[in-house]
């Protein structure tokens, strides 16, 4: 019986009895394992199976990559075991590495020093798996938002101008005004007779004077979310309400639904205790649409304790996508030792989702980018936790997912909790616009 006979017999009949009697063990000892004996290192190369491919990792193939140097006992691995082509080992490998199999991370072999004795490497945990949130990214008011920016540039003809960031990320801004946009802080800015966007993020009936009488061609991507919590601070105000926001100072949301009517900004426990209104059995509150219902709930508590009869709004304010993700992070933070959310330090909702996670005792990161990522944030972290703020694109959740996977095999994992199928109507004015 020669080589190849050997071989055949051990992948058609000995392989898959001694995968099932040995997986557990292989489990185990994951990529934390020191390998001291050549013949260890010879078993696990036959259990090491890419189950997707049914080829084995390290094979009789030729292969560009060379054995490790220095294996225990001054042996490499026998070239019938090097990796064959369906092995694709990341830059970032330390040539003392290998992967073995699908679920695994990291095989690192023990050194060996100039006495011959064989020591182990210190090395951080390694990640073992990644969990990512769902829902989690762009919600249907942000996608409408994207969509309306990208349509004028389509349609209609440069300049477009957009009154603050059309969402807050700034890989998203950055991308559109890399096509031309112009995102401007300040109306004036805007030359008058000009074509102008709305954000997302709603704006004051003094802003929407203004552009008339600049005579702007006015594009409103508001998030219809928002809207609805304008419209209410009309008709409670109209009802003779004293009016309570519940939200964060300078945001565009907030600024823009504060312009409705006259009422007060609260933005903690401690704002509520010590809120004084002109009519104290009228009392209603609102909230921006992308707060922390934790934080809200605690909030709207002290209200209740100073106002016992305040009126709270026929359907809550804050948007289902915010609850959704928010939800979903509470979730997955109880199976991760780390979480990251991706999105920019100016998106509250991707703020929201880090508190969230750390509130459940998570250590929890806001990252723009994998660019972000800390090294040190990684190094206990055996599963880590993803998700996104509403604002954040995709593909960058992609990028931050392949950083983390950059030095080892992980296995990736999605925990759906809702399935989000919400879409919002183009502006009808953009269509008139087009159409002069």
């Amino acid at each position: 019986m020669d080589e190849q006979d050997i071989q055949d017999l051990v992948l058609g009949v000995w392989r898959p009895a001694i995968l099932v009697i040995l997986r557990p063990v292989t489990d185990h000892l994951q990529s934390q394992l020191v390998v001291q004996e050549p013949l260890v290192l010879f078993i696990l190369c036959i259990l090491c199976i890419d189950v997707n491919s049914e080829k084995l990792l390290f094979s009789r193939h030729r292969s560009a990559y060379t054995s490790p140097p220095n294996l225990p006992g001054g042996a490499g691995i026998p070239p019938a075991f090097r990796p064959c082509r369906s092995f694709r080992p990341r830059q970032s490998l330390q040539p003392d590495c290998f992967c073995f199999g699908k679920h695994a991370t990291l095989v690192r072999l023990s050194a060996v020093d100039p006495a011959g004795d064989h020591t182990a490497r210190k090395t951080s945990v390694p990640i073992r798996k990644i969990i990512l949130a769902n829902p989690r990214g762009f919600c249907a008011g942000v996608v409408r938002a994207i969509e309306v920016v990208e349509r004028a540039l389509d349609l209609l003809p440069p300049p477009i101008y957009v009154f603050h960031e059309i969402v807050h990320n700034s890989h998203v801004v950055g991308r559109l005004g890399g096509r031309g946009v112009v995102f401007v802080n300040r109306l004036e800015e805007v030359p008058d007779g000009s074509i102008c966007i709305f954000s997302a993020h709603g704006v004051s009936p003094a802003v929407r004077r203004l552009a008339e009488r600049k005579q702007l061609q006015v594009v409103d991507a508001t998030c219809p979310l928002v809207t609805k919590v304008h419209l209410e601070a009309i008709r409670f105000t109209r009802e003779g309400y004293s009016l309570v926001l519940i939200g964060h100072p300078g945001h565009d949301e907030v600024d823009g639904t504060m312009g409705e009517a006259p009422m007060h900004l609260v933005s903690s426990v401690q704002d509520a205790e010590n809120l004084q209104v002109s009519n104290p059995n009228k009392v209603v509150y609102l909230t921006q649409t992308t707060l922390s219902l934790d934080d809200t709930a605690q909030i709207v508590e002290a209200l209740r304790a100073r106002y016992p009869r305040v009126t709270s709004p026929p359907k809550d304010d804050i948007c289902y996508a915010t609850q959704n993700r928010q939800n979903a992070v509470k979730e997955v933070a109880r199976q991760v030792d780390l979480m990251l959310v991706v999105g920019s330090s100016n998106s509250s909702n991707s703020q929201r989702l880090t508190e969230a996670a750390q509130a459940a005792g998570v250590p929890a990161y806001l990252v723009n980018d994998e660019t972000e990522i800390r090294s040190e944030w990684l190094e206990q972290a055996e599963v880590v936790g993803v998700t996104a703020g509403a604002s954040a694109p995709e593909e960058i959740v992609l990028q931050v997912v392949d950083r983390l996977r950059s030095s080892r095999a992980v296995e990736v994992e999605g925990l759906e909790l809702e399935d989000e199928r919400v879409q919002f109507a183009i502006p009808q004015e953009l269509v008139q616009i087009a159409a002069q």
